[in-house]
């Protein structure tokens, strides 16, 4: 089978994400192939929406296959990351700025490269299951694929939170941050594509929305508000040391677990952005530090330690938060000059 289903069907392109034992988990050809159907639909007057969604109950797209990344940049070559990481970008970019609606299912876990192709569209749906989250930092990346735009637009200090300890988002959470719109019972979706495809109106998601169960973040943004305004990663950290909270302790256990010069950048990123930032701003930022990741950051002990030797004990370059320095940021989020990531008009 493939690993990925492009069709038309009625007023619908349909975009299916078919791994669901690798939890959809995106390969760089996946990546071209969703790319290449966008461009040839946008002026399709066959179609009046895209609809995207995934095989399999457990995820709608747990992240990026990273294992050829992981092995070409072990070796010392870091093109073919770079390469994979500029198209994807591209490829988020397009299904934010798409003339069209995009309508995505999000069922299950939804991280990492699957919010890229999922939280961008201008219909997104979760379910009961669904569970999002930006984990990058703990893999020594940072949140891409266009999730430092969606971070850094979430409302108070929750881009900070949700970005540096990877937490997982259910669907009203989801919602309140911004990686998601509407809320409809899985149990009422494939009803629900029939008529998307039969009629091409989006406008039919409305009507099957519902309210969905209640998060935690609502509750908890007054302590984040707080805990997460300090200017510097070692600062938050100290200020959740320094509180004697449930939450401030399970927070600083999660944000222990994060590489720290990936935190670091990830608050200097959100802070960059947040304002009055675009999709293109913010993927632009990610790629100057995904661009030296492989090279002058975390990602291949961070890859080493979480999935190929599974040991979960990564040798970070920095001991603590303590340890980076603003130097040390600036390194990685300067800008690339002729390197820099382009967004060619199709």
């Amino acid at each position: 089978m493939p690993d990925i289903l492009i069709r038309k069907e009625g007023r619908a392109g349909r975009i299916t994400l078919n791994r669901p034992k690798a939890l959809n988990a995106l390969t760089y050809a996946m990546c071209l192939e969703i790319d290449a159907a966008l461009i040839a639909w946008a002026k399709d007057p066959e179609l009046a929406l895209i609809l995207i969604d995934a095989e399999g109950d457990r995820a709608f797209s747990a992240g990026g296959d990273i294992a050829e990344m992981y092995a070409t940049g072990k070796a010392g070559d870091y093109t073919y990351g770079r390469k994979f990481w500029a198209d994807e970008y591209r490829m988020n970019a397009r299904i934010a700025e798409y003339p069209k609606p995009v309508v995505s299912f999000l069922q299950g876990f939804t991280m990492g490269g699957g919010v890229g192709v999922g939280c961008h569209g201008s219909h997104r749906i979760v379910g009961e299951s669904a569970q999002v989250a930006m984990p990058e930092c703990g893999i020594g990346l940072v949140p891409d694929v266009g999730g430092s735009f969606i971070l850094a637009t979430a409302p108070g200090r929750l881009g900070e939170y949700i970005g540096t300890t990877g937490v997982r988002l259910g669907p009203a959470d989801a919602i309140l941050a911004g990686f998601a719109d509407q809320f409809v019972p899985e149990a009422a979706w494939e009803a629900l594509k029939t008529r998307l495809i039969d009629t091409g109106d989006a406008g039919l998601i409305a009507a099957a929305a519902k309210e969905a169960p209640e998060g935690r973040l609502a509750a908890l943004s007054p302590a984040i508000d707080r805990l997460f305004a300090p200017s510097t990663l070692a600062d938050i950290a100290a200020a959740l040391t320094a509180e004697s909270s449930d939450f401030a302790a399970e927070t600083a256990r999660a944000l222990a677990r994060a590489a720290p010069l990936s935190a670091a950048c990830t608050i200097e990123m959100i802070r960059r952005l947040r304002g009055t930032p675009t999709m293109r701003e913010a993927l632009a930022l990610e790629y100057r530090f995904t661009y030296r990741a492989m090279e002058h950051a975390d990602f291949i002990e961070g890859i080493r330690a979480a999935i190929i030797d599974k040991d979960r004990n990564p040798r970070w370059r920095h001991a603590g938060p303590e340890a980076v320095t603003a130097d040390d940021i600036e390194r990685l989020l300067m800008p690339l000059g002729a390197e820099a990531l382009t967004f060619e008009k199709e």
